[in-house]
């Protein structure tokens, strides 16, 4: 697929190990796009769950991609702060006009003051003996989820100091004004 421009919306599409659609995020806007990298910015776009239910985000978010880790980030931002959200994922791939990537359940929820929270760990082993995720798979995953502690707690990557507010800003000369 060619790389989409900086400034292009893109579709996200997450998936489950087995194949089925998890969740879409209707668009968002393509900030820095190269074959290893993808940063979005989004706010209120719409997101569709697996089982067809709609929802709006309610913040402005920067979404953090990489080809070659197994997590993505999307920092919210809201009036106390920046949130983290990070999912253990597979790396994404764009496709069929989309940005796509495997979640794996794992997530890690980081506060303002960089403080954090590992979640979902019962829905992954769940999801882990239903979907028989391959050993290796496993292994990776956990690594990629120190990996990802490791990075938060060095303040390296999306977790840098103004690497969140440097994109919305970029984010905001692109944007459209919605009507």
């Amino acid at each position: 697929m060619i790389q989409p421009a900086e400034g292009e919306p893109i579709e996200i599409q997450s998936y489950k190990h087995d194949g089925h659609i998890h969740r879409i995020w209707d668009e968002t806007m393509i900030l820095k796009g190269t074959q290893t990298l993808m940063i979005g910015g989004n706010d209120r776009t719409v997101v569709t769950e697996s089982d067809g239910r709609k929802w709006v985000t309610r913040e402005p978010a920067i979404c953090y991609f990489h080809s070659q880790h197994w997590f993505n980030v999307i920092g919210m931002i809201r009036e106390d702060g920046i949130y983290y959200y990070c999912n253990i994922s597979s790396p994404f791939i764009l496709e069929e006009g989309a940005l796509k990537y495997i979640d794996y359940d794992l997530d890690i929820k980081v506060f303002p003051d960089m403080t954090y929270t590992i979640l979902d760990e019962d829905e992954y082993e769940d999801h882990r003996k239903k979907m028989n995720y391959p050993l290796v798979i496993d292994r990776i995953l956990k690594y990629n989820l120190e990996n990802l502690q490791n990075w938060i707690r060095q303040r390296k990557g999306p977790f840098a100091p103004d690497f969140i507010d440097m994109w919305y800003e970029r984010y905001l000369t692109y944007r459209r004004p919605r009507i």
